[in-house]
């Protein structure tokens, strides 16, 4: 079997079936990514006379699709938060690579309003698992001097994905880049069945030894190795200081636990930040600066100008790979929110003021917002979340928070439009200037750094009680101590 068959070729206490697994997880973000960028060059396509319809694709329909999926993914993360916890982080991954390939075969079966419309509905399935199980799935796999590194993927993965589809729409038939997009979930589909399950998964399931023979592969040792050992000790503590696993159950500890309610509080206000931060509709709304930028010699077609922006989201991924464990979550965090408000403001100066001059300036202003955007402002709130939870909560969490995101996602693009066409664009970014801004000084005082932490160490920080920090670090050390004299 895969799974423990490439153990002999690493080393002992290698990463490297870590990152093998955590590279072949994110192959349905990277899925979903390619979904969410396809509608920059071929929206254009089915509209135009040259369409691969039979005649051209009203624009409503357009609007539909783009916004579809993100109505679907509202609700749709409950379903795979429940998927998770009952049915395992592994087969809830394999259904959104399922979901993903349905959507490419169903616009290779028909360019009929229904068939894409209904394409676009699954793929709110697509980042409704890609978002909920894949933070899950490499928190509970990663060691702590990685995770980081490996949560990171989930964000790049996906801005890989909008470069790949920008670039192909720029050189490939309509058909021929379908054919593609649909061999990389079946791909995924075909490799990951031979990767185990979470080992935290496998706990809660009475699994003991299947999750200690999982746990031995990925941190490349043997099973009766006393790390493997210690590290398991530390999982069934966990476990059994978490024995709610129901939704019901979890919601009442999010609600009634004094530790666990800031913590939620504080996941939801980071998350709604990097949401509202206009991120977003900036990608969404691109073009539009760019022809201004244009009319002084900005020459680019308008798929160019996608690969421009998700050129610059790659950049801004890679940097949040090499950062965020170098700098811990909370600097980066508030850092890329910071700029990303400076950046949000000189754009609405720029629309204010605009009088043909500087136009330079909504360029550089758009590509420092995005670069922001990828390299801290949304993959840390997905690091942070998936530290400041016991992997019992994780489940219920992730589908709040993330259907929350959906929802206020499908609200901003909605309302973008209208609000910039009454009160004109410069307000709009300087709101979105002002969340940025806000949300840094909410970050500097209120978000604790999780990085290499413990949950109890975490809550004491956010509880303000040095005394209890100090405490649960000695706890910490404790149990260590413990599960190494087991051994």
């Amino acid at each position: 079997m895969l799974t423990y068959s490439v153990k002999k070729y690493c080393s002992e206490g290698s990463k490297l079936n870590q990152i093998l697994i955590a590279s072949l997880m994110v192959l349905p973000v990277f899925s979903y990514g390619t979904a969410i960028g396809w509608m920059s060059p071929m929206g254009p396509r089915l509209m135009s006379e040259d369409s691969p319809a039979d005649r051209p694709v009203d624009p409503e329909i357009i609007s539909w699709m783009a916004s579809v999926a993100y109505l679907v993914g509202t609700p749709a993360v409950f379903l795979f938060g429940y998927i998770v916890d009952n049915f395992g982080r592994k087969n809830a991954l394999m259904l959104t690579s399922l979901s993903m390939a349905t959507c490419w075969s169903l616009k290779l079966y028909s360019t009929e309003t229904w068939a894409l419309i209904a394409a676009r509905a699954f793929v709110g399935l697509g980042v409704s698992g890609s978002y909920v199980v894949t933070p899950l799935y490499i928190k509970e796999i990663s060691e702590d001097s990685i995770r980081g590194t490996l949560g990171s993927l989930v964000v790049l993965s996906q801005n890989v994905g909008n470069l790949v589809v920008y670039l192909m729409g720029e050189y490939l038939s309509y058909h021929v880049v379908l054919w593609i997009l649909l061999a990389v979930p079946l791909l995924h589909l075909l490799l990951f069945t031979s990767m185990p399950e979470t080992p935290s998964y496998m706990l809660k399931c009475g699994k003991n030894e299947q999750a200690r023979d999982a746990l031995a592969w990925l941190r490349c040792r043997e099973r009766t190795d006393g790390v493997v050992e210690s590290e398991l000790q530390l999982l069934m503590l966990e476990l059994e200081q978490n024995k709610s696993g129901k939704f019901a159950g979890a919601l009442k500890t999010l609600i009634t636990d004094r530790g666990t309610f800031r913590a939620f509080r504080i996941t939801v206000i980071i998350n709604v930040a990097r949401e509202l931060c206009g991120c977003v509709a900036v990608l969404h709304y691109a073009s539009l600066i760019f022809s201004k930028a244009s009319e002084d010699g900005w020459v680019l077609t308008a798929n160019q100008q996608a690969a421009v922006l998700a050129a610059v989201q790659l950049v801004g991924s890679f940097t949040a790979s090499s950062l965020v464990e170098r700098t811990g979550r909370k600097p980066l965090l508030g850092v890329t929110c910071f700029v990303s408000g400076i950046a949000m403001a000189a754009l609405g100066a720029w629309f204010y003021w605009a009088n043909g001059a500087v136009s330079w300036l909504p360029v550089v202003a758009l590509c420092l917002c995005i670069y922001c955007d990828a390299a801290g402002l949304q993959p840390v709130p997905f690091v942070i979340m998936t530290e400041m939870f016991s992997f019992q909560l994780r489940g219920t969490v992730t589908p709040i928070v993330i259907s929350f995101a959906c929802a206020l996602v499908s609200v901003e693009l909605r309302v973008f439009q209208p609000l910039a066409d009454s009160a004109g664009l410069h307000l709009v970014f300087w709101l979105f200037a002002g969340v940025c801004l806000v949300s840094t000084v909410y970050i500097a005082f209120m978000v604790p750094e999780t990085r290499m932490r413990s949950i109890d160490e975490i809550y004491a920080e956010i509880a303000g009680n040095g005394s209890k920090l100090k405490e649960a670090k000695e706890d910490k050390d404790r149990d260590c101590e413990a599960s190494v004299t087991r051994l």
